[in-house]
């Protein structure tokens, strides 16, 4: 074995095998965020995400037993860290045009599971290589680090430990401390350029590999140069904001009549502000039909809350409109309200708790005459927001005539569709459930409550709304409010299956959009694809 002083010291071994493990658990959480802007966070990502890592992990560890019991050369291993480093740094360079690509391909070639395959093959391009040369580290330390089969054990509970504990730093330190702070992309740079140190004090210590010293050095600067950007839309020109908090990528854009606000997909809006204070003409000006349902215009002291708040869209309309009525909203992500307030002007009267929205409802007692619900993004929907359980948590913090107003996205006809779910679960817990289709998107608003007059309430309410375009808007729900009768399909939270029927409805409605681009691809090829993205 080509031993060096540093070797003998036990000490390296385990440092190598904390920072390799920590890397580990940084790649994998900068993975989720990577992918994030372009196909969700949602469990169904995370699972994709875990299981090519542990397929990349499981191929390294064999291969870095089988490769130290043939030739036991620390070299080769340090050399492995160190490319695997590299590639690392890489990732925030290149791996954004990857995802871009492969997307690109699987538009003309895939059928089904689309957002699946996309997600699954960008992990195992970006990915899967260097976790396979670190899954080699652990293997090759024991064969180093063991003298004799009297300490074989106790030396491998020492690596696992090492390993162990370097995982949980590289599990919070990414989360509450670097991507927050400096972004993803920095981010894989910081546990990067760990590894590649680690890697070359080793060749520093035996006073040889110059050139991969060298070579290391200058690709892990010209990474850092080309790759130290924090946007994911790199398409995009003239973004207001871009940036990312603990949950979620984030964007701020506008143009001459709006302010948008766009998390985790990058070609979704999940805030608006009209800059002339109008209606927005988006799925906001629908559920107003609710604070009309539940008469707040004759109310002195009506409250409303808004469950996933964002930038506070519904929360400004129902002010303008019902300036009486004390409005609040929760929003989990501070980060999103510190937008709201700089670039939305969301009003200081507007009281904002930074909390999860179920959980805040189990904190407080106070009664609401209307509670919106908005926390379903895409594909990403919150289990514990959509149970039965949820729902009579809901249903025990409105008054008596209270309405609740839910925004379901994802509206789709087939049979035991998310929607569908969602709405028997509703009607399981309130006597009288309506809904009405946004026109021209796929979202659906669903208002419930044990108001038997609900309906009859809000038809007679809409002559006397005074603002015209206010009165014209909910003549168009009301044209299409229809009453909806529940049935079996009861998500609870012992089952909520909300990511597969998420994904089910995705990949429909992806399928229906990929039908131009494949004629497109057909009559022109890729030249008149890649023209069109």
């Amino acid at each position: 074995m080509n031993e060096t002083k540093l070797l003998n010291k036990k000490w390296y071994l385990y440092l190598t095998e904390f920072f390799a493990g920590m890397g580990v658990m940084a790649v994998e959480l900068g993975a989720s965020r990577l992918l994030a802007p372009y196909f969700s966070s949602s469990q169904i990502v995370w699972t994709i995400i875990i299981g090519t890592i542990m397929i990349a992990m499981a191929l390294g560890n064999i291969y870095g037993g089988r490769s130290a019991d043939k030739n036991p050369d620390p070299d080769r291993l340090y050399l492995r860290i160190i490319i695997a480093g590299v590639w690392i740094a890489a990732i925030p360079v290149v791996g954004k045009f990857i995802i871009i690509a492969i997307t690109g391909l699987l538009i003309v070639s895939v059928n089904t599971n689309f957002l699946i395959w996309a997600a699954f093959l960008s992990c195992m391009i970006i990915f899967v290589f260097p976790l396979f040369l670190l899954g080699t580290v652990t293997p090759s330390l024991t064969k180093y680090a063991t003298i004799s089969l009297d300490d074989n054990a106790s030396v491998v509970g020492s690596l696992g430990a090492a390993n162990t504990v370097g995982s949980i730093l590289g599990t919070f330190l990414p989360t509450f401390v670097t991507i927050p702070a400096v972004g993803t992309a920095i981010t894989f740079l910081i546990f990067s350029g760990i590894l590649i140190v680690i890697g070359i004090i080793y060749f520093i210590s035996k006073r040889g590999g110059k050139r991969i010293i060298a070579a290391s050095s200058v690709l892990f600067i010209l990474c850092a140069f080309l790759g130290n950007s924090d946007s994911f839309a790199f398409w995009e020109k003239g973004l207001t904001f871009e940036g990312e908090s603990i949950y979620n990528y984030l964007q701020v854009k506008e143009n001459d009549r709006a302010i948008f606000l766009s998390t985790n997909v990058l070609f979704g809006v999940q805030s608006i502000k009209m800059k002339d204070d109008e209606l927005t003409g988006l799925y906001y000006d629908y559920a107003l039909a609710s604070p009309v349902m539940a008469g707040l215009k004759d109310k002195e002291n009506a409250s409303i809350l808004v469950l996933g708040m964002g930038t506070g869209t519904f929360a400004e309309l129902c002010r303008k409109y019902y300036p009486k009525a004390k409005v609040s909203g929760v929003e989990i992500d501070e980060k999103i309200t510190y937008l709201a307030r700089e670039y939305f002007a969301l009003p200081e009267e507007i009281e904002v708790t930074t909390y999860d929205g179920r959980a805040y409802l189990d904190a407080v007692d106070e009664k609401y005459d209307l509670i919106m619900v908005d926390a379903y993004q895409d594909i990403t929907i919150p289990f514990q927001m959509s149970s039965t359980e949820f729902f009579s948590s809901v249903h025990d913090h409105l008054k008596e005539d209270g309405v609740m107003v839910v925004n379901m996205n994802m509206h789709s006809d087939e049979e035991g569709n998310i929607n569908e779910y969602l709405s028997d679960t509703i009607a399981s817990v309130f006597d009288n459930v309506y809904t009405a289709d946004v026109a021209g998107s796929t979202n659906r608003e669903l208002f419930a409550s044990d108001k038997a007059d609900m309906a009859e309430t809000f038809e007679n309410e809409i002559a006397y709304i005074e603002d015209d375009k206010y009165r014209d808007m909910m003549n168009r729900v009301s044209a299409g409010l229809e009453k909806y009768e529940g049935g079996e399909l009861i998500l609870t939270d012992d089952r909520a299956p909300v990511e597969v029927l998420g994904m089910r409805v995705i990949d429909a409605l992806i399928q229906d959009e990929l039908v131009y681009y494949k004629e497109l691809y057909k009559e022109g090829g890729f030249n008149a694809l890649i023209g069109e993205i």
